[in-house]
């Protein structure tokens, strides 16, 4: 992937990466289980008004028009949000190319203050004061973590991947990857303790993914610590983990993943 300009990608905010390749992140990229959408829409009214927070490519969107809401999208990446607009031609879509954190926006507004795997980017204090000024009263706060977890289903190949990460300078580093018992929704705990939030929730949804060592190779393209690398370190990785993939695993591998949607309301 070549670079334009003088700068490189370690120069951009990690969370910027994602805009240089729009098109791979829609293909790699999974969607999100219909039963988290049924399970999301018995707590909102006919026809909800969602701002949807960090929107990509539109991997949850389409679900969330689909099933009759209004959706005013924020996405932060101009290619990103050009991709989203393409692939989910909606009148009931309005996008707004920003930053979350930033982006003037109608206060008490909001049936749903919604986001898909994009929450993590923004700042901690702005995750709970911007939906509790955004909300209507008794509004619901939903936030979808996909987490990747340690079981079986992977056959044992994230474990022997390892190597090939820490040959290329990415070795694994924070915690350990739960199990599928123990997954929780990494903001439940901030939820339970503001008193603006009440009726705290989380649900988990099974959603491991299978790819061919070609499609896992894109996959790896669409996270920002693979797109952070200086191009020809980036290529050798890619390089051995695909054909790792096809020599040692029959070109399919799993990714155990769990869903967790966390709900709260606004205070009333």
């Amino acid at each position: 992937m070549s670079q334009t300009g003088g700068m490189q990608p370690e120069d951009r905010p990690a969370r910027e990466t994602f805009d240089t390749v729009p098109d791979v992140y829609e293909r790699a990229r999974p969607r999100y289980p219909a039963a988290m959408f049924e399970d999301l829409f018995a707590l909102l009214p006919d026809h909800p008004h969602v701002l949807e927070v960090g929107a990509g490519t539109g991997k949850a969107t389409r679900d969330l028009v689909e099933r009759g809401a209004h959706v005013d999208a924020i996405e932060i990446g101009p290619a990103m949000a050009a991709k989203l607009r393409a692939v989910v031609p909606n009148h009931n879509l309005e996008v707004t190319v920003g930053n979350f954190e930033e982006v003037p926006m109608r206060k008490r507004h909001y049936d749903c203050v919604f986001s898909a795997t994009a929450y993590h980017w923004i700042a901690p204090a702005a995750q709970l004061d911007r939906p509790a000024e955004l909300l209507k009263l008794g509004g619901l706060v939903a936030i979808v973590d996909l987490i990747q977890v340690d079981s079986p289903t992977d056959d044992g190949f994230f474990a022997a991947a390892q190597q090939i990460y820490e040959r290329h300078g990415r070795p694994h580093t924070g915690p350990p990857a739960p199990r599928r018992d123990d997954v929780d929704g990494p903001i439940r705990a901030e939820l339970e303790a503001d008193s603006r939030f009440e009726q705290v929730s989380v649900r988990l949804y099974d959603w491991d993914q299978t790819y061919t060592a070609a499609q896992y190779r894109d996959l790896m393209v669409s996270v920002s610590p693979i797109l952070l690398m200086e191009q020809n370190a980036r290529q050798g990785l890619l390089d051995e983990m695909e054909a790792f993939i096809g020599q040692h695993f029959a070109d399919r591998v799993t990714r155990p993943l769990v869903a967790a949607l966390t709900t709260a309301t606004l205070a009333t």
